[in-house]
């Protein structure tokens, strides 16, 4: 599907399809936004050329699960970046990359299935933004796609409090699985979000040609996206540590109890254990064994017994091992 929005010379907007690109090339004062999503690879390499696009630029867009990257050719700068197309609470999220290919006066973005930060774009201020530049396009939809993450793991926060109570009121197996299950998506959303502002900290630092930093609105956009991506490594770093702190804790917890257990089990072995020789050194077949012809010998060694294990669960109660 191929989306295209016009802003001609005169400063008018139009929406449409692929035939507005020849309106745009022959008005030198507009500016074309050209969305492609899951258009065939061989179309999307044939529009690309025709607009010049540097063919390391489009072997980099059409790579698989590309590291987010920002790198300027002669006639452009390309930004690949790791957009969303669905997220939730529970940090079940599909991410897909996305790519800007931001010229002078045109912005030509790639992704394979639905972008909801790029549908927004479309159908609210796309085209006041691209009175501004392209690049602001292509910034405002990376700090929108941020804005999906951010209200997500905001609503991830009040469902890892509950599961922290959870843990400390009745921990069990299930509820650790769960936590390690989103340690695991943290430490995956943590790496991409990495990789995103290592691109806006390199956005900051480095004057692009088609994202000029001397621009005022440009350089506001691009502290805008790094401050968004920033508070996002850190939520998603300080849910990662919290996460790994419940395990922690729950691991510990749950050691402190078969420790205890043990404890128990010892204490009932160490009570039996003379017990148990008294009994066996009485139930040797000897003839002459002096306390077997004795009366009242079974009521002494019951009497022996009785006193050694009373006096042994004194004394560990007393160490309070019981």
């Amino acid at each position: 599907m191929i989306r295209t929005l016009l802003i001609t010379g005169e400063g008018r907007s139009h929406t449409g399809g692929k035939e507005l690109i020849e309106r745009w090339r022959s008005d030198p004062q507009s500016r074309i936004w050209i969305d492609l999503q899951g258009e065939p690879l061989e179309d999307e390499q044939a529009l690309l050329e025709s607009f010049e696009c540097h063919p390391l630029a489009i072997i980099d867009a059409h790579k698989d699960r590309h590291p987010p990257k920002v790198e300027e050719f002669e006639t452009h700068t390309l930004i690949i970046y790791r957009g969303v197309s669905s997220f939730d609470a529970e940090l079940n999220y599909q991410p897909q990359q996305i790519s800007f290919f931001i010229g002078e006066r045109y912005l030509i973005s790639l992704h394979p299935s639905l972008a909801m930060s790029i549908d927004r774009m479309l159908s609210q201020d796309g085209s006041v933004l691209l009175k501004k530049s392209p690049g602001h396009i292509a910034l405002k939809v990376m700090y929108i796609s941020a804005g999906f993450y951010q209200e997500s793991l905001l609503e991830f926060e009040t469902q890892l409090s509950v599961l922290e109570d959870e843990l400390v009121d009745n921990g069990t197996d299930t509820l650790m699985k769960r936590i390690i299950g989103y340690r695991s998506r943290l430490l995956k959303m943590r790496r991409v979000f990495n990789y995103h502002l290592a691109i806006t900290q390199e956005l900051q630092n480095f004057d692009y040609e088609h994202l000029p930093r001397n621009d005022e609105d440009t350089e506001h956009a691009i502290n805008d996206v790094h401050e968004r991506f920033e508070r996002l490594y850190s939520l998603t770093n300080m849910y990662y540590e919290i996460c790994s702190d419940l395990i922690d804790g729950y691991m510990s917890l749950s050691s402190h109890q078969l420790n205890l257990t043990m404890q128990v089990l010892t204490v009932i072995t160490a009570i039996f254990v003379p017990l148990s020789f008294l009994a066996g050194l009485y139930g040797m077949n000897f003839v002459y064994m002096p306390e077997l012809t004795y009366r009242y010998g079974y009521f002494v060694l019951l009497g022996v017994m009785a006193i050694t294990a009373l006096s042994l669960v004194w004394l560990f109660r007393r160490k309070r091992w019981l």
